[in-house]
């Protein structure tokens, strides 16, 4: 991954954080409730046995097979991560990453020295129009 990074400068000649080509897409997707029902973290049980929403399977695995970054980004615990890694490989889930940690309820305002898109998925996982 790291090799598809470009070197940036900034007027003074010094570096500064690399970027992906503009062909490349940094994707960091949620699991519970945006690729699977929505299994909160007092119900690890369910963790590993839901089912993937329909399309979602096809359209991360489309990505990465594009060459787009993919990580997911989960509330859950990092006691969850082996849970969730067996589910994400069991279901068939190709990515580069699991960011487990996310903040809890909500309502999130990102706040960063680079673009951020953001796009709501709500039970049925599309493809992102252009």
């Amino acid at each position: 991954m790291s090799s598809n990074l470009k070197t940036i400068k900034n007027e003074k000649g010094e570096n500064i954080s690399p970027v992906l080509p503009s062909h490349i897409k940094n994707y960091l997707i949620d699991i519970d409730g945006t690729i699977c029902d929505d299994v909160p973290n007092e119900e690890p049980e369910r963790m590993g046995t839901c089912a993937p929403y329909p399309d979602a399977l096809e359209i991360c695995n489309k990505w990465y097979d594009e060459g787009h970054i993919i990580t997911f980004f989960t509330s859950r615990t990092e006691e969850h991560r082996e849970i969730t890694e067996y589910w994400l490989n069991k279901q068939g889930f190709k990515y580069h990453g699991l960011l487990v940690g996310k903040p809890r309820g909500g309502n999130y305002h990102w706040i960063d020295n680079h673009m951020v898109k953001a796009t709501r998925f709500k039970g049925k996982f599309t493809d992102l129009v252009k």
